[in-house]
C-alpha cells in the first residue's frame, strides 16, 4: 500500500493528486507534502486533494534514489502488481495518478544534483491537456517553466499522459543537508494552484511570463537529465559555475582532477544558455551528467525547438 491522505471540500470539483518521495532522497518535497496536509484540512472548498507523502517508501529507508530491487520508480511505471518492491509500488502510484484530474510529482536533485527551481510537462499531443499543463506551471511562480518531449515511458507523467490527465513535475535544490526556500516554493506554488482551480476560497497570484524563462523543446528525450553533459573522465569534479548563471559556449564548465596522477580535464559547456542542472556528487565517473544548460538566452519570450 502507498499511504496518502484525502481532503475533501464541501462541493464537486477536481480531485488533484500531490506526491513526493519518488525517489528516497529528496526530502523538501516529502516536507513540503506534510505541510500541506496541515495547511489544507479545513480550507478545501470543492474537489478533492489527495496527497502522497512519500511514495517509495524502500527507496526511503536507503535514502537513495532507488528502492531495495535496484529499480528506479522513475523509470518502470506502471509498474506490476506481481513484481518487485519498486514494480508493486509503481502500480500503486499509477493507480492514484489514473484517479486524478490533475497531478503534480514534486522532486529535487537528490544526493546527485543541484537544479534552479523549474515547472516542467510532457509536451501532450492533446492542445487542451497541454494548455492545462502550462496553466498549472505558471501558478507555482517559479523562474523556469520547461516542456519536453512527451515520448519516454516509465515516467509517473507517461501515466498521466496515457489517460489524458494534465500532469506536471517540479525540480528544486537537491544536494546535502535540507533547504527551507524549496518547501516554502512547492507550498506556496500549490496553494496558487488550488486558488486557480477554484478549490479553495483564494484570489491566485500569478507572475507574469514576461518575468521568466520558458523553453518547448519538442526535440528527443529533452527533459533526460542523466544523459546531459557526460563527464569525459573519472575523478573529483570542481564547478566553476553554479545554477541560475547565464553563460556562453565554450565557457569552463569545472575541472575533473585525477587525485592519483594530480591531471587535470577541463568540461566545457558546448551550448550557451541559463546553467540549470549542476552536479553536486564530487566523486564522479566517466559518463555521469556534470550539468545541463537551458537553451534561452533572456525571459521573457517563449523559446520552441522542433525535432
Amino acid at each position: 500500500m502507498i499511504d496518502y491522505q484525502r481532503i475533501n471540500g464541501a462541493s464537486p470539483g477536481p480531485n488533484v493528486l500531490l506526491s513526493a518521495g519518488v525517489h528516497g532522497d529528496e526530502y523538501e518535497p516529502m516536507l513540503a507534502a506534510r505541510a500541506l496536509i496541515r495547511v489544507l484540512a479545513g480550507k478545501v472548498v470543492s474537489g478533492s486533494v489527495t496527497i502522497v507523502p512519500v511514495v517509495n517508501e524502500s527507496a526511503y529507508a536507503l535514502a537513495s534514489r532507488c528502492g531495495e530491487d535496484g529499480l528506479d520508480l522513475a523509470r518502470i511505471c506502471p509498474g506490476n502488481p506481481a513484481g518487485s518492491v519498486s514494480e508493486q509500488t509503481a502500480d500503486r502510484i499509477s493507480a492514484l495518478i489514473r484517479e486524478a484530474d490533475y497531478y503534480v510529482d514534486m522532486h529535487t536533485g537528490g544526493l546527485a544534483y543541484d537544479i534552479y527551481p523549474l515547472a516542467g510537462y510532457m509536451l501532450h499531443p492533446s492542445p487542451d491537456v497541454l494548455e492545462k499543463q502550462r496553466e498549472m506551471a505558471l501558478a507555482y511562480n517559479l523562474p523556469i517553466i520547461w516542456g519536453t518531449d512527451h515520448r519516454p515511458n516509465g515516467r509517473t507523467l507517461s501515466v498521466a499522459r496515457d489517460a489524458n490527465i494534465p500532469a506536471i513535475y517540479l525540480e528544486y535544490g537537491g544536494g546535502t543537508g535540507l533547504r527551507e526556500p524549496v518547501v516554502t516554493a512547492y507550498q506556496d506554488g500549490f496553494l496558487n494552484l488550488l486558488r486557480q482551480l477554484k478549490m479553495i476560497d483564494e484570489s491566485a497570484q500569478t507572475i507574469p511570463a514576461s518575468g521568466r524563462y520558458w523553453v518547448e523543446d519538442h526535440r528527443p528525450d529533452s527533459g533526460y537529465l542523466q544523459a546531459k553533459m557526460p563527464s569525459p573522465a573519472d575523478g573529483i569534479f570542481i564547478t566553476a559555475v553554479k545554477p541560475g548563471d547565464l553563460i556562453q559556449g565554450g565557457q569552463i564548465w569545472g575541472r575533473i582532477l585525477d587525485p592519483f596522477s594530480g591531471g587535470m580535464t577541463e568540461v566545457i559547456a558546448e551550448a550557451g544558455g541559463l546553467a540549470f542542472l549542476l552536479r553536486t556528487t564530487v566523486n564522479v565517473k566517466k559518463g555521469d551528467a556534470l550539468g545541463g544548460v537551458l537553451p534561452i538566452e533572456k525571459p521573457g519570450k517563449m523559446m520552441i525547438y522542433e525535432e
